[in-house]
């Protein structure tokens, strides 16, 4: 059951006032994430950091939200959204004190390592927002859930430089990242108080086990270990990246030990995928219960081309620009920044647009546009006019964002009690995309780097002829034994 009452963005009331207390958790929390490179120069110069630290701790910040986003998932699923979102912005709240009063490399490279966790934020409010909003406004809500909320790195970047430099003295920096997590504490209070998981009356289903994603069929217990494979590439490339061969944090002996970890975890979670899923290999799951997680396949595929390219493209795109057409690097911030203000209607706007037209068709337009925008940087040079490079920028931010409000427009139809893990799993994604990208980048010039992405627009668009529209309804079990039938298409 979802709240009926009108959609109006300035009513504070019903299923508005919790998405505008989802939307700001986020905000939040990207405000916190983020709130390191906006501030790189004064942290290096205060804790005399060398270029190779910083490169490491940029990693570190986004290493642990790939585990970090799964767990996340599982826990909402399990604990219920208001909870988890309260106790992830409380909690996270003292690395990022920590690292504001961090005095050695260590130190910072601890906290920046942990404050990883509060990136994994904004899978929490993707089972609020679909507990509250009924499945024909569900793609407008989710969009502005994750476009106003990801404006939170773009808040961050805008406002702590001056924050720092009105603190003053060289301490500024460490002031103005405090304020972060002091609103991120404060606010853990707020939501607690004045959200609650689902309307009144209506029953929040949670998964049977905790231990692993549920799958319904032989073939798709061999696709979920399949899928999960790309998250630990992307980790062990990040160990790589650590080691003798990139900026040599670690030796040799302790990235070795990375790599057996990781290969020890996920044959921990190929035992615990078999644990919770062992049954259908006995006998069939009855059809109404039953959900294709090839669905879950392809929005993995899509988010790791549309999210992962944007995190990957928003850090290079001053660069990019200044290195290009020789603009000061404050302009050259200014045009990449318009990239992010393209949030705050892209990502609603994409989820519109798949409330009204289907789920599908608007995944595949937005994708073939995604494939041929980034195809269209790829020709950028300096013999074109800056306003064109600029005018191509934003318009492929549009299918990217858009896709992305697109992709989290279909997630909470696939199965709801597992809503939290699937956004949990598709979010991940997002951030192996950047990884892959990041290393790419390091590797091959802009323009192949472009190409690069486009290619996997194109592969997503090809994966996507797979995915079926969601249609009818899907069935819930609840606690006595009944069964719940959730609407996720006009019948």
């Amino acid at each position: 059951m979802t709240d009926t009452g009108k959609f109006n963005i300035f009513s504070m009331t019903g299923k508005m006032k919790i998405l505008h207390y989802s939307w700001f958790a986020f905000f939040i929390t990207f405000m916190v994430w983020f709130n390191f490179a906006p501030l790189l120069q004064a942290v290096k110069e205060s804790l005399g950091l060398t270029t190779a630290e910083v490169k490491t701790l940029l990693i570190l910040n986004v290493a642990f939200t790939i585990p970090a986003r799964v767990i996340i998932g599982m826990l909402t699923d399990k604990y219920g959204p208001r909870v988890v979102y309260s106790a992830l912005l409380a909690i996270c709240s003292i690395p990022c004190f920590a690292f504001a009063f961090a005095e050695t490399f260590v130190q910072a490279a601890i906290a920046r390592f942990a404050l990883g966790f509060i990136g994994a934020g904004f899978v929490v409010g993707i089972r609020l927002v679909s507990e509250w909003f009924p499945h024909n406004e569900l793609g407008t809500a989710e969009g502005i859930y994750g476009g106003w909320g990801n404006f939170g790195s773009a808040a961050a970047a805008f406002t702590l430089p001056t924050v720092a430099v009105m603190f003053g003295g060289e301490d500024g920096w460490r002031y103005a990242m405090a304020i972060t997590g002091a609103m991120s504490l404060i606010f853990s209070y707020f939501f607690y108080v004045n959200v609650a998981d689902t309307p009144k009356g209506a029953t929040y289903f949670k998964p049977k086990n905790l231990g692993a994603m549920e799958v319904t069929s032989k073939g798709d217990f061999y696709l979920l270990l399949l899928m999960k494979l790309p998250m630990y590439g992307a980790l062990a490339l990040l160990a790589w990246k650590l080691s003798p061969s990139g900026v040599s944090m670690l030796s040799s002996a302790m990235v070795t030990g990375m790599y057996v970890m990781l290969v020890a975890i996920y044959c921990y979670e190929v035992s615990q995928v078999w644990k919770v899923n062992k049954t259908i290999f006995k006998e069939p799951v009855p059809e109404i219960h039953q959900y294709k997680f090839k669905q879950v396949a392809v929005l993995n595929v899509l988010y790791f081309a549309t999210f992962g390219s944007e995190l990957a493209v928003v850090s290079m795109l001053p660069l990019f620009f200044s290195d290009t057409f020789e603009l000061t690097p404050v302009i050259a911030g200014m045009v990449a920044s318009a990239y992010a203000f393209m949030n705050l209607m892209s990502r609603p706007g994409g989820g519109w647009i798949s409330d009204r037209f289907g789920r599908k068709p608007t995944l595949l337009i937005l994708t073939a546009g995604l494939a041929a925008g980034y195809f269209l940087m790829g020709q950028v040079d300096s013999s074109w006019p800056v306003w064109l490079a600029v005018a191509a920028a934003m318009a492929c931010s549009f299918f990217v964002q858009a896709g992305e409000g697109a992709v989290f427009a279909t997630v909470p139809l696939i199965k709801r009690r597992m809503t939290g893990q699937i956004a949990g799993m598709t979010g991940a994604y997002g951030n192996v995309g950047a990884v892959c990208y990041l290393t790419i980048l390091s590797l091959v010039d802009y323009s192949t780097f472009f190409y690069v992405i486009a290619a996997t627009a194109v592969l997503g668009f090809v994966t996507l002829l797979m995915m079926e529209e969601p249609s009818g309804q899907i069935a819930e079990v609840n606690d006595d034994g009944s069964v719940t039938m959730i609407d996720v298409a006009k019948s």
